[in-house]
């Protein structure tokens, strides 16, 4: 059930909590921006104030609920909208979930739902979590007996960690906090314990009564012994010596300026966001164009909103041990809780701007992040170029990008997220894997479903998908989207009398289901998304194109619990409906959720999609045989996806960019033509 569906009645009086006094000293954020330390106070004093608080409450979820879209563009003063916060909650002693939604101009609780946590899932993790589990399985002894069959006594020396436990059936997991806590030998403080994984053991752990529901354990019985300490100098030997330093400077500033959240560079306009569980987040991305022939400028929206709605790390390994494995980065884990602190010079090298991000910790608290968020200007090669015989002319520009990117680390893997602006339009995402591999006992021989890394040591083969929600607004709201492949005309004959034609076909989307739709490499198969309402100076709808990267989808069985529980991942598009509250690639509540949720259940209406309010996601990610050379820490991997303006434009928008000046000072003339 969505906000939305129990709004009515909780505003109608049915559970609706008035506190006495307004939350004061708060200034008016705009709808669009992130949540501010008095905003996340005023939360938790309507909170407590409507009696839903106390000591033993937890805030697991903590966001901003934007406005309708429609309500924010009729909106004159966008800031004399209501400010509404939505929270999921638990209570610790009844175990009671909650999914609030606070007015924060009117100091008072809108929504109130008790959630079915048997149906629907529960929250997402905690931090308490893995102090529970380390504390339970330490305590039990079906697990004490199992690390020393594998010769381990010493349980100071052995580091627990507490994973998601999925959906499975298990009777005695329904509606409690679970967890699955597998087992690692650390020698020393430093040592990595990636490297010595008590492989053959897992306990199933019941948080919310803390207490262990189930010791599994196999044949697996070796613990790794070689080091993956790549700080040590005896496993990274002697630092090389050769590398000479790379100075980018811009001596004259940088060309964007960021103001009350928005962010101004080379005709873009972007809100930058950022919240606890998606972490960074665009608003109202915008192109100002400009007429070459009459000098008239005019602003046009491209992108509503975009963020990385969800991911998955599903592992193939089946073994007991592992065949359980999956995660969700940011319904379970929560990408914003978990984003870096940036050091410059190290994550982000050159004329660096920062923004610091705020969410909510467990009990309701704003946490400062610093330098969570960074912005820069990329020199990105050749914009174009050509040299003339007929003119005499030779003429180079060169491209430039905005960076604006986080990191986040969730438990052994790090992932980078890097929206680009380019000169001539192009939106791209790019995402990197690094960090350590999940690691395993290895069996030896050829096992198909493992590399061994180092010896009796193991990394499962496991797939990263994430999902992107594209907030579309090509030219306005009223947008469509087509499927364009590739098409050889295979015949010849009088249309194509020697045989080197070329064609395409071109097929629009009427209605949500029509839009689940693959990628397919052999035919170029991308996605056109057009304004149904503006048109370039040739009659051609404006649009963008979404060009994909077309590798593998979620590789899980039909009908398994993960391919249930990620449905997005089955599919590259998905083409929605705008729903304000349509947030989640998986759903609202993600942890211990059965299935059935986010994409699929939004698309089963079939609504109208062309030339509709409508909302893009992509479904994009990394099929990872781990290699020997991902180890002790693996080099960065990257995917995403890439939009480019396709008729947006009345011709090569940059030809306005200047020649740059010569290398040998600012003070030469341009000696790129």
């Amino acid at each position: 059930m969505s906000i939305a569906e129990v709004e009515g009645g909780v505003r109608a009086g049915t559970e609706t909590a008035t506190v006495s006094d307004p939350v004061h000293d708060r200034p008016r954020s705009h709808p669009l921006a992130p949540l501010t330390p008095l905003e996340i106070d005023a939360l938790r004093t309507v909170v407590e104030d409507a009696g839903l608080g106390g000591p033993t409450v937890r805030y697991s979820y903590v966001s901003v609920r934007e406005p309708h879209k429609d309500d924010l563009a009729a909106a004159a003063d966008p800031c004399a909208l209501p400010r509404e916060v939505e929270a999921v909650l638990i209570d610790l002693d009844t175990a009671v979930v909650r999914d609030v939604v606070v007015d924060l101009d009117a100091a008072r609780i809108v929504a109130n739902r008790v959630v079915d946590t048997a149906t629907e899932g529960t929250i997402p993790s905690l931090d308490d979590v893995f102090e529970i589990a380390d504390r339970v399985v330490k305590a039990d002894a079906g697990w004490r007996q199992a690390l020393a069959d594998r010769g381990i006594t010493d349980l100071d020396k052995v580091c627990t960690v507490a994973l998601s436990a999925g959906s499975f059936g298990f009777e005695d997991e329904v509606g409690i906090r679970a967890a699955r806590v597998l087992a690692f030998w650390q020698e020393y403080p430093t040592d990595s314990v990636w490297a010595h994984p008590v492989d053959g053991v897992v306990a199933r752990v019941d948080i919310t009564n803390e207490r262990v529901l189930k010791v599994i354990t196999t044949d697996v019985t070796h613990v790794p012994q070689e080091s993956g300490d790549y700080l040590d100098p005896e496993v990274r030997g002697p630092e090389r010596t050769t590398l000479r330093p790379i100075h980018i400077t811009q001596p004259e500033g940088v060309s964007f300026t960021l103001e009350d959240g928005v962010l101004e560079w080379q005709n873009w306009s972007v809100r930058v966001g950022f919240n606890g569980r998606e972490g960074l987040t665009l608003h109202d991305l915008k192109f100002t164009d400009t007429d070459h022939r009459t000098g008239t400028s005019r602003v046009r929206p491209v992108l509503h909103r975009a963020s990385i709605s969800e991911m998955v790390v599903n592992y193939g390994d089946p073994t007991p041990t592992h065949s359980w494995q999956n995660y969700f980065d940011v319904g379970e884990y929560q990408f914003g809780r978990l984003a870096n602190p940036l050091e410059l010079g190290c994550d982000c090298l050159g004329e660096i701007t920062y923004v610091d991000a705020v969410v909510a910790d467990d009990h309701g608290r704003p946490r400062a992040i610093p330098n969570a968020i960074c912005i820069h200007e990329e020199d990105y090669g050749i914009l174009w170029k050509h040299t003339d015989a007929f003119s005499g002319s030779s003429e180079t520009r060169r491209q430039r990008r905005l960076v604006i990117s986080f990191f986040v680390t969730v438990g052994n893997y790090d992932y980078g997220f890097y929206w680009h602006l380019y000169l001539d339009g192009t939106i791209q995402l790019e995402s990197k894997a690094t960090g350590i591999v999940f690691t395993s006992g290895h069996p030896g021989g050829d096992y198909p479903y493992a590399t061994e890394l180092a010896p009796g040591l193991g990394a499962p083969v496991h797939q990263h998908m994430f999902c992107a929600r594209l907030d579309m607004t090509v030219d306005g709201h009223r947008n469509a989207v087509d499927e364009i492949d590739t098409a050889a005309v295979v015949a010849m004959g009088p249309d194509n009398p020697v045989g080197n034609a070329i064609g395409r076909t071109i097929t629009r989307f009427s209605t949500e289901l029509d839009a689940v739709r693959d990628a397919d490499n052999g035919k170029g198969r991308v996605w056109r998304i057009s304004s149904t309402e503006h048109t370039n100076r040739l009659g051609e709808n404006t649009s963008f194109v979404l060009y994909p990267e077309g590798q593998p989808t979620l590789l899980a069985a039909p009908g398994s619990s993960v391919q249930e529980r990620a449905g997005f991942a089955a599919h590259h598009l998905w083409v929605s409906r705008y729903d304000r509250d349509e947030m989640w690639a998986s759903g609202r509540l993600v942890n211990q959720n059965p299935g059935g949720n986010g994409l699929p259940s939004y698309v089963q209406a079939d609504r109208d999609i062309d030339g509709q309010d409508i909302v893009v996601w992509h479904t994009f990610g990394l099929t990872h045989f781990p290699r020997t050379e991902d180890w002790p820490i693996m080099p960065v991997d990257y995917t995403g996806f890439k939009l480019k303006p396709h008729g947006f434009f009345d011709r090569n928008p940059t030809l306005d960019v200047p020649a740059n000046r010569s290398a040998h000072g600012a003070d030469q003339a341009p000696s790129c033509h």
